[in-house]
């Protein structure tokens, strides 16, 4: 399940609007499971899951369909992605999320080979740790980043002063005199951003600027935690790390290019076969058929 946690560390935060909920969400999903993590900006919510609870949740709400995970899982992931990317898909699939005490269920509707197929996501609150791993650790890397950026901007602008009063004193002059600036004072500058600019710009809203304007940042500092981490772990032990699977080896779905998951039924008794080179699942069959051999579209 490591995989699961790591690549969703990996994964930008998106802004949904479900009905009058807004929420910022992110997912992470392979042939071997899916991690998802949901927050309205009070609390956090999450649900990690591997195939064998895939499989038991699909016998619970889809008892006409029958398939190994990896096809819910596709399926699944070609419903999210739309989504994610805020893509419109009219009647592709419906979303919609119930919260109740320590918990929130999001719900999903679509069809599958045919028939209606369903998906609840149960998301438990999430740990503390989780939150720090996602959020309050990456904001702070944010912070000191921009921190950071603006010392080196204040440098730049102190250069480009010295710069400008080598060329006055050399007898250079402006030919446009509206291009004539004050040199840099970084106090003055620090004290009317506080009064006049921080009110607007520290405005968090419903979570739609941090996504929309700093995600950028946010996975650069979490690419950058992963690999601190990773060179603690070597650190500790060489052996383990020199063992491990080397990176890009996972099969993450969300994010790879759209490849269609056939939807045509294939009954028990036809030959089934793999839906594409880099997704070798089943097709979905359905679980009551008559003793008359038939044939789906792709046999």
């Amino acid at each position: 399940m490591e995989e699961l946690e790591q690549g969703l560390l990996k994964q930008p935060w998106v802004w949904l609007q479900l009905a009058e909920n807004s929420l910022l969400a992110k997912a992470y999903i392979t042939k071997q499971g899916y991690a998802l993590l949901i927050s309205d900006l009070e609390e956090v919510w999450h649900e990690q899951v591997d195939t064998s609870v895939v499989s038991q949740r699909a016998k619970e709400l889809n008892k006409r369909l029958t398939a190994p995970p990896e096809s819910f899982l596709c399926h699944l992931d070609d419903l999210l992605r739309p989504l994610f990317k805020d893509i419109a898909c009219p009647g592709k699939a419906t979303f919609s999320c119930d919260r109740m005490a320590e918990a929130l269920i999001l719900r999903v509707q679509s069809e599958l080979s045919g028939l209606p197929f369903y998906w609840n996501f149960h998301c438990i609150l999430a740990s503390p740790s989780l939150v720090s791993q996602h959020l309050i650790r990456p904001l702070m890397g944010m912070s000191l980043a921009l921190q950071c950026q603006v010392r080196d901007l204040t440098t730049l602008l102190h250069m480009k002063d010295l710069e400008i009063q080598d060329y006055q004193e050399s007898g250079a002059t402006l030919s446009r005199g509206r291009l004539k600036t004050e040199p840099f004072e970084e106090n003055s500058f620090l004290e009317q951003f506080m009064v006049e600019k921080l009110p607007e710009s520290c405005s968090v809203g419903d979570g739609r600027p941090f996504v929309t304007n700093l995600q950028n940042l946010y996975l650069a500092v979490t690419r950058q935690e992963i690999q601190e981490r990773q060179k603690h772990r070597d650190t500790e032990d060489p052996q383990t790390s020199s063992s491990a699977s080397p990176p890009g080896t996972d099969s993450p779905l969300l994010n790879q290019p759209e490849e269609p998951v056939s939807s045509a039924p294939s009954l028990p008794g036809s030959e089934k076969q793999p839906t594409g080179p880099s997704r070798s699942v089943q097709i979905p069959q359905l679980s009551k058929v008559k003793r008359k051999k038939l044939r789906g579209l792709f046999d």
